[in-house]
């Protein structure tokens, strides 16, 4: 079958949290964009309907479309999870890095702290321990690409949510510096922060209510599910564009789905290099025209 129009034909990719959300539509732009995918979560039955739904949408030649139930934040679960798509599909060289919790809502210190580090157990060292698992593999490829999924609360704070944002700007530090040590290797690894988007998320934060969340958060996420929120397409677009042949040599960058221009970033790959927009940095007096102008 011609397999024009689909970008990632050819290739294989693992998604992550891939039987609800964003996840979801993330595997389905991928399948309709060629790749075969390997989607894990925690959910069996969401997870076998899910692979049941995009089977249909693999057209290509020996294109597939698998599941597996597995806990990112279990290593065993990440090592195994490496094992079977380097059994089973061909070509396996995109992690899309997308399982993730809210975690507990509320001031920190009334916060139930095992639920506050289950919640960085799973956004932050899950996302770790997916790419131990994978980078192996990767390095002897000498090509892969590594799709880390962040928001919000990696560039600004997020009070009453604290676990979530301290995992997110984790995530988005870790993906800089894991962009640094496979600069070389043929490895891009980025970041997406894909809007507010009116997922079972959105459902649970709104279901907090204000006293948890606190009202000015309260209001403005209600005002977003009202108006439907991001579109998940706009964060699935991007993730398709990371896994692709036109984004190789992008590397160690925070995208927002919403915001950034980054279907033309090909062509700003030189500039890309040299500077340091799409990434976290420190902002001192002297980048805003020094103390008086502060002031």
């Amino acid at each position: 079958m011609d397999s024009r129009g689909k970008p990632l034909a050819g290739r294989s990719a693992v998604i992550t949290g891939a039987n609800q959300g964003l996840g979801r539509t993330i595997a389905e732009h991928f399948v309709r964009a060629g790749a075969s995918v390997l989607l894990t979560a925690r959910g069996a039955e969401l997870l076998t309907r899910t692979v049941a739904e995009l089977t249909p949408l693999a057209t290509l030649p020996d294109q597939q479309v698998l599941g597996r139930i597995a806990d990112v934040s279990n290593e065993r679960d990440c090592n195994a999870t490496a094992v079977q798509a380097l059994a089973e599909l061909d070509n396996p060289c995109v992690l899309v890095n997308n399982a993730g919790v809210y975690g507990p809502f509320g001031l920190i210190e009334d916060n139930d702290w095992s639920e506050w580090v289950k919640a960085i157990e799973i956004n932050l060292f899950g996302t770790i321990l997916m790419c131990r698992a994978f980078l192996p593999h990767m390095r002897r490829a000498n090509y892969g690409k590594v799709i880390n999924l962040s928001g919000g609360g990696a560039t600004a704070p997020l009070p009453r949510i604290s676990s979530y944002a301290a995992s997110k700007a984790a995530v988005v530090r870790f993906t800089e510096t894991l962009a640094e040590e496979t600069r070389g290797a043929g490895i891009d690894v980025n970041a997406i922060a894909p809007g507010a988007l009116n997922t079972r998320f959105m459902d649970d934060l709104i279901a907090a209510g204000p006293e948890k969340v606190g009202a000015a958060f309260f209001d403005k996420m209600t005002k977003t599910r009202d108006s439907g929120g991001t579109p998940l397409d706009r964060g699935a677009e991007l993730s398709v564009f990371l896994a692709s042949a036109a984004s190789d040599g992008i590397s160690g960058r925070l995208l927002s789905a919403v915001w950034d221009d980054w279907a033309n970033l090909p062509d700003k790959k030189d500039e890309l290099a040299r500077g340091d927009v799409y990434t976290l940095r420190r902002i001192t007096p002297e980048d805003r025209g020094g103390w008086k102008k502060c002031a």
